[in-house]
């Protein structure tokens, strides 16, 4: 009898994290502290624009790793203003060419986890991760069997997406 071979679980220890999971419990919103100090070592904050600022991450994934913060202290996209959103994704933009022209970046990923069921470590404030990104470079994504589960098909999704996109948004 053939036995069939198993992969084999691997874990990463990075203990140095353990430093950010415990000062999650700090009183107060850190983004909301930050604006209010002198931009320097203390905040991270690198630029400052009228709607939004961009700031490193603490904790980063990658060297380089930004964040593109919103001042209104605001959970949801859909609920700040349109120059807020406009304003954050030319921040993001920007913090794309300097991270390309400064660390040699080939690649990004940029996003924001929305509530903290998808992921946020600050859940009530907005604010989207510029993370660089090389040919090489180990993924800070973890998968597990590597396999995923989705709930429907890609066509189902697709057909759920298409048919229910706003008329105005085209």
């Amino acid at each position: 009898m053939k036995k069939k071979s198993q992969s084999k679980m691997e874990h990463v220890w990075a203990p140095w994290r353990m430093k950010y999971i415990q000062e999650t419990s700090e009183k107060g919103c850190f983004f909301c502290k930050g604006i209010r100090e002198e931009d320097g070592d203390n905040n991270l904050i690198v630029k400052r624009g009228k709607f939004a600022f961009v700031m490193l991450n603490r904790y980063p994934y990658t060297s380089g790793h930004l964040m593109v913060v919103p001042y209104a202290h605001e959970a949801s996209m859909e609920a700040l203003p349109v120059e807020t959103q406009t304003e954050m994704m030319i921040l993001v933009i920007q913090a794309i060419k300097v991270l390309t022209r400064e660390y040699g970046a080939e690649g990004f990923n940029v996003g924001a986890n929305l509530g903290a069921i998808a992921g946020a470590g600050v859940a009530d404030h907005l604010h989207f991760h510029v993370v660089p990104r090389w040919n090489g470079d180990t993924n800070f994504m973890t998968s597990v069997g590597n396999a995923r589960v989705l709930p429907e098909t890609l066509s189902d999704t697709f057909q759920r997406i298409r048919e229910n996109w706003p008329v105005e948004a085209n």
